[in-house]
């Protein structure tokens, strides 16, 4: 190629990849988490009177754990299991499970929207309670789709505890 067309010739254009952030995580990106590795699978949206938050499903070869990420007066993020606790409406006010006793935090309804595993549900309305223990270190979640009750178990974590790689 001769000089002149090296100088004018047009550039190739690369995509410009969007630097990831626990807000803006995609389908397929790599959350490393505890020196494990974890794929971005799911994400839900939950919405309840003008205050948002975002769960997102991460996958590792042997585990699925969910992201909570919260922007209250400062960002809250947590890890979350599903666990076997078998509950059923009412939900008390306060809960023993596993030797911790859980005491009702926050409640409502929140409209839902998901993408990836999670687009099963966009649309839905779901019945949420979260519970803290005593210190504030340990969490239960419950969540009520139709008549269907889920718990998880989660603890708090900080920002710098991930490393977030983009997948495109």
């Amino acid at each position: 190629m001769s000089f002149f067309r090296k100088l004018f010739a047009k550039k190739e254009e690369r995509p410009v990849v969007e630097e990831r952030t626990v807000f803006n995580l995609q389908m397929k990106d790599i959350v490393t988490y505890e020196l494990e590795d974890y794929q971005v699978v799911g994400k839900l949206s939950y919405s309840d009177h003008g205050f948002t938050w975002h769960a997102y499903q991460l996958q590792s070869s042997d585990r699925v754990i969910w992201l909570s990420v919260e922007m209250d007066d400062e960002l809250e993020l947590g890890i979350y299991e599903k666990c076997k606790l078998k509950l059923t409406e009412p939900i008390p006010k306060e809960i023993t499970f596993e030797g911790t006793t859980y005491y009702l935090d926050e409640h409502g309804v929140a409209q839902v929207s998901g993408i990836g595993r999670g687009q099963n549900v966009n649309g839905a309305t779901c019945k949420y309670f979260g519970f803290c223990d005593e210190e504030e270190e340990a969490f239960l979640s419950v969540e009520i789709w139709g008549g269907e009750v889920e718990v998880s178990k989660g603890y708090s974590i900080e920002e710098y505890e991930l490393k977030i790689i983009a997948s495109n």
